[in-house]
């Protein structure tokens, strides 16, 4: 499935997507089910019974009908990686930790949905202003202590994350801090694929492109560490919860 949230006259939504523009309504299909869709994968069957509601119901929405939100607009936390690409590293020369996966945290107040506007900071405050094509993993069930073999059971699906950087910022404290949470900065969707439809993560593509012209190409099994670690490793201190980004990979930039 393809899920995406969003708002429609004042009122959030979820949708299931049935091509790349029309999707079916929960609240119209499954309306004993939450408004959001981290409330939906809080639910130990939450996605099972969005696949009961909406098989074989054609779509009665399209996406210009609404607003999009981010896929997940209030996680609990975002966990964003930095130098994961064996080629950034590369093309960068900078070092990171071959045993520990270098993260971050982004806060919700720095992403909007699927082509929403972005906020540009002022000239006069911050002109090196980028993007940063990524791939986001969203937690569907929770846990602490998760073995790296079992990380893929608490996956829900994957989705796009524009990591918009302020690049002065950001280097302003070893910690990224503000350079990476400027507000409406990045953006996150448009949808969240599932497991089962995305297939091999690792034999997949990322690709960036800025006015239509392509900027950032890279195979995803290029990771230095591979979601599987990541999770596993966030978890070691942290309680995973549904709907919340336990891994965020940083693309390479070009």
């Amino acid at each position: 499935m393809r899920l995406i949230s969003y708002h429609h006259k004042g009122e959030p939504g979820v949708g299931v997507m049935t091509d790349d523009t029309r999707f079916v309504a929960l609240t119209k299909a499954a309306p004993d089910l939450p408004r959001t869709l981290k409330q939906i994968l809080a639910l130990r069957d939450g996605l099972d019974r969005v696949r009961v509601a909406v098989k074989g119901r054609p779509a009665d929405m399209g996406l210009n009908d609404v607003a999009l939100d981010p896929v997940i607009p209030d996680p609990y936390v975002t966990w964003a990686l930095a130098l994961n690409f064996k080629r950034h590293i590369e093309e960068t020369r900078l070092t990171t930790s071959t045993q520990y996966p270098h993260r971050f945290i982004r806060h919700p107040g720095s992403v909007v949905g699927h082509l929403q506007p972005l906020l540009c900071p002022p000239p006069d405050l911050e002109r090196a202003y980028d993007y940063e094509g990524e791939l986001a993993v969203v937690i569907g069930r929770g846990g602490r202590h998760i073995p790296v073999d079992r990380a893929n059971d608490h996956i829900a699906g994957y989705a796009c994350y524009n990591e918009g950087s302020t690049r002065n910022f950001q280097s302003h404290n070893r910690q990224f801090g503000l350079g990476k949470n400027f507000e409406k900065s990045g953006s996150f969707g448009p949808w969240l694929v599932t497991p089962d439809e995305a297939g091999d993560i690792y034999r997949k593509e990322l690709v960036t492109r800025l006015n239509g012209k392509e900027r950032q190409r890279t195979r995803l099994d290029d990771l230095l560490f591979s979601v599987e670690k990541t999770i596993a490793y966030v978890s070691s201190g942290h309680l995973l919860r549904p709907g919340e980004l336990s891994a965020v990979a940083a693309q390479l930039r070009e």
